[in-house]
């Protein structure tokens, strides 16, 4: 006799694991387990018995009896089956307004398949079905991210876009490894995220902005070491980074002026208009930022290294030539012919840009003594209008 079959305890009883039920979506039928849809399912709990017969008479209504109205030990609620010859007639529940093919390939990843994504357009589809049906688990693996070890940090990193941070996925970890960046600062802290609902322990966030939202101004010569500068954000990019900086300043709990439920819904504190000046972890609108030696940029197309990581290299041609390099190695990147003491006040287009949010207690900066700095990771730049134009396709390929 073979062995019966175990059920998966780590899926949530909220539909009775080995019911079978309907579907509907577009032209196709779909048949579920109620594992399946408890695997990523979430249900509503009435507040008391008048809201349980409103929730009851709407799913009547909308004929989402069987499946979206049913508890682990009843799967039709109210129903007396007293003298049933067999289960009443119930139509299955109708999404005429969705794509069948869609909704296959998220049954495939609800049951554990690999699929190839095949381009953005498609993730897009995916992404959008996944909020439609509340599948909230499977979305936040769908969006674009990567998770690594980096070994020289030694700390597991999540690399994350802007726009797809989520307020409950913030934390905050205290950094173990680095020295201060001044003697002012007492304390070197950094912002974590764990994807809500997927990921067990959060990560070290290394931070996405795209869509061109950045432009970089340089306080000082290139001769500083990290290169300080202010970041200034335009469009969605500065209402998303003023969201962010509204939640983490919560998380620090520092005071804010709304509750945190409205911070990433609204993107700035009370009225006021978005902005990183209206948080708690900046002064002014423009954010403090930091370029390392060990941060990659392409500038105009071509690789830009930091004056003083060349200074640094033996070079067996002698000092002649490491002081063309360093020359070369100005604002206007390799080649650009701009001294290292022409620099100062100059700027950068960010195209995309990856960071790091460092916390420090800085009392020279800050509303509340504790700043968010912008540590560069990789950037990809553009000096000017010059090296915009330098990357345009033409329409005709």
């Amino acid at each position: 006799m073979a062995p019966a079959r175990k059920m998966n305890t780590d899926i949530p009883n909220i539909l009775p694991h080995e019911r079978v039920f309907p579907i509907q979506i577009g032209s196709e039928l779909f048949r579920l387990s109620g594992a399946s849809i408890s695997s990523d399912g979430y249900h509503v709990q009435p507040r008391d018995g008048s809201h349980y017969v409103k929730l009851f008479a709407d799913a009547q209504f909308y004929s989402c009896f069987a499946v979206f109205f049913s508890t682990p030990t009843e799967v039709f609620p109210g129903l007396n089956r007293d003298g049933l010859l067999r289960p009443p007639s119930i139509m299955p529940p109708a999404v005429p307004n969705r794509s069948a093919d869609t909704f296959a390939e998220i049954l495939h990843l609800l049951r554990g398949y690999p699929l190839r994504i095949r381009d953005e357009d498609h993730r897009a589809e995916l992404l959008r079905d996944c909020k439609y049906f509340h599948l909230k688990g499977l979305e936040q693996k769908l969006i674009r991210h990567s998770i690594s070890f980096n070994l020289a940090r030694r700390k597991d990193e999540i690399t994350l876009r802007l726009e797809d941070v989520r307020q409950s996925g913030i934390s905050i970890g205290l950094d173990r490894t680095s020295p201060p960046p001044d003697p002012q600062s007492t304390a070197i802290r950094y912002v974590n995220y764990a994807r809500p609902f997927v990921d067990p322990k959060p990560y070290e966030l290394v931070l996405e902005i795209g869509d061109e939202c950045t432009k970089l101004h340089f306080q000082s010569h290139f001769t500083q070491s990290p290169i300080p500068m202010k970041a200034e954000f335009f469009g969605n990019g500065k209402t998303r980074i003023s969201r962010l900086f509204e939640v983490v300043a919560t998380k620090l709990n520092l005071p804010t002026t709304q509750p945190l439920g409205l911070l990433m819904k609204n993107g700035g504190a009370s009225s006021q208009p978005a902005s990183p000046g209206n948080t708690p972890l900046n002064e002014g609108d423009l954010v403090r930022c930091y370029l390392a030696e060990d941060a990659y940029v392409r500038l105009d197309g071509r690789d830009w290294r930091h004056p003083n990581s060349i200074a640094h290299e033996e070079d067996e041609e002698g000092p002649r030539k490491k002081r063309r390099m360093t020359e070369q190695a100005g604002i206007g990147g390799v080649g650009g012919g701009m001294g290292i003491m022409e620099e100062a006040n100059q700027s950068w287009i960010v195209k995309t840009g990856q960071w790091r949010l460092r916390i420090q207690n800085n009392g020279r900066a800050g509303k509340m003594g504790v700043e968010c700095v912008l540590v560069a990771v990789k950037l990809d730049v553009v000096s000017g209008e010059l090296g915009r134009n330098s990357a345009r396709g033409f329409l005709g390929g």
